[in-house]
């Protein structure tokens, strides 16, 4: 079928006489405006889950590449003395913006999930540790673990990259699955108007003999039929995504601990990415009842 003006104006306009070839009830247009409604919904959480894991990805991605840690490994007469000349160094260092060392609160709060809070920090062998903050430009990991060989032996640099990279690699599969659940979604909402569509034009087998006898166009009946499959899917994908961003709406924002489930909604402009689900919903109706209705219509032939 030919997309053009006059087809997208009959297609929205309609004709009264043509529409009555396509039952207006029954298990076909439920079936059809079920299956949008539905697929809509799916895919809304399907595109939030995406977007938020490529928002993921970013943040874990940036948040870790400006970090570093430093573990000075020593004896306890010497830790000190060693932490002082490990920052004497990162002082000098460039693409350094900050560089602290943890006291022992902060190191206990951070043992606390594995110990609980009231083990002694003291009873285990726990290195002292040194956060280092990169500015913008970045450092030189190579450079500046040679300085604290030679000068600090007991210091040892985590430039986190170790732990940023399968992070990062995770979120970005899983922004990869969201966009291909969103495309089975499509294929399923095609399969779904196909079966749909065939079953319609075959209950109406007769109707469409008639039709033909008075001089109607194969082009005619297919147009009528994609109309009101389209219109439908396009009608329940609208309910479904309404009401799957109204949920979406009311899940979990993202948290001051950045819990990978929170913050999975949409932010911004990204509100206006679910109101192309009903368009291509649409597209996706027409393209199949066409190519449905073009194949049945030469079998009655």
């Amino acid at each position: 079928m030919k997309f053009g003006v006059s087809t997208l104006r009959a297609l929205f306009v309609g004709d009264h006489h043509a529409d009555r070839v396509v039952p207006p009830s029954g298990f076909t247009a439920q079936l059809t405006f079920f299956a949008a409604a539905a697929m809509a919904f799916l895919a809304v959480f399907a595109l939030a889950m995406s977007l938020a894991t490529g928002r993921l990805a970013n943040r874990w991605g940036e948040e870790l590449a400006r970090s570093a840690t430093i573990r000075i490994v020593a004896p306890m007469d010497q830790r000190a003395a060693q932490t002082q000349a490990a920052l004497r160094i990162l002082d000098t260092t460039k693409g350094v913006a900050q560089a602290r060392a943890l006291s022992d609160a902060e190191q206990q709060a951070l043992l606390a999930p594995w110990f609980g809070s009231n083990f002694a920090l003291d009873a285990l062998p726990v290195p002292r540790l040194i956060e280092v903050i990169e500015d913008k430009d970045g450092m030189d990991p190579a450079g500046l673990r040679l300085r604290l060989a030679a000068e600090v032996p007991g210091a040892v640099l985590d430039d986190h990259s170790r732990w940023r990279a399968p992070l990062v690699k995770a979120a970005s599969r899983l922004r990869l699955l969201g966009w291909l659940s969103i495309v089975l979604i499509a294929a399923t909402v095609a399969a779904m108007i196909t079966l749909a569509a065939n079953a319609a034009l075959a209950a109406n087998a007769q109707v469409i003999a008639v039709l033909r006898l008075v001089g109607a166009t194969d082009e005619y009946i297919a147009l009528a039929f994609v109309r009101r499959f389209t219109l439908r899917a396009l009608s329940g994908a609208a309910v479904g995504t309404v009401l799957a961003m109204i949920a979406v709406f009311f899940l979990p924002s993202a948290s001051e601990a950045d819990g990978f489930l929170t913050g999975l909604g949409f932010q911004g402009v990204h509100w206006i990415w679910p109101l192309i689900i009903p368009i291509l919903a649409g597209v996706v109706a027409f393209v199949a009842t066409g190519a449905a209705a073009r194949r049945t219509l030469k079998e009655l032939t």
